[in-house]
């Protein structure tokens, strides 16, 4: 089974940085994307930043361009997710995800296996 497990979220003030982990199974996962999805109370879980497994094709949010870099660690079945001048607006619950159905990348309805989320809080 495809099992996603994320940690690394915490509490930090506005400029800030967290690095987020997502170990993964052991499976295979090139053409597939991975990435992080966010979800703050009272909004839609939305994409955050993708890897295209295998092809060196990376996805970012406007908002989060320049201070997240996502990567992995194809050794160790990590993907991570590097976050630099954490702001207020960062705050939700990030979910790691992958998705073998294509699409848009940040369409998380094409996502079907999930993790189960850390909190990241960042206060001004």
């Amino acid at each position: 089974q495809v099992q996603l497990v994320e940690s690394g979220g915490g509490s930090v003030q506005t400029g800030g940085s967290l690095r987020l982990s997502c170990a993964s199974s052991g499976h295979t996962y090139s053409n597939w994307y991975m990435g992080w999805f966010r979800q703050a109370p009272g909004k839609e879980r939305e994409g955050v930043a993708a890897v295209y497994v295998g092809h060196t094709i990376t996805y970012y949010r406007d908002s989060v361009k320049g201070r997240f870099t996502i990567s992995q660690d194809n050794a160790k079945n990590t993907l991570y997710l590097q976050m630099n001048s954490l702001k207020p607006e960062d705050t939700a619950m990030y979910y790691c995800a992958a998705n073998n159905f294509g699409g848009r990348w940040d369409d998380r309805t094409k996502y079907n296996f999930w993790g189960q989320g850390t909190q990241v809080t960042v206060s001004s």
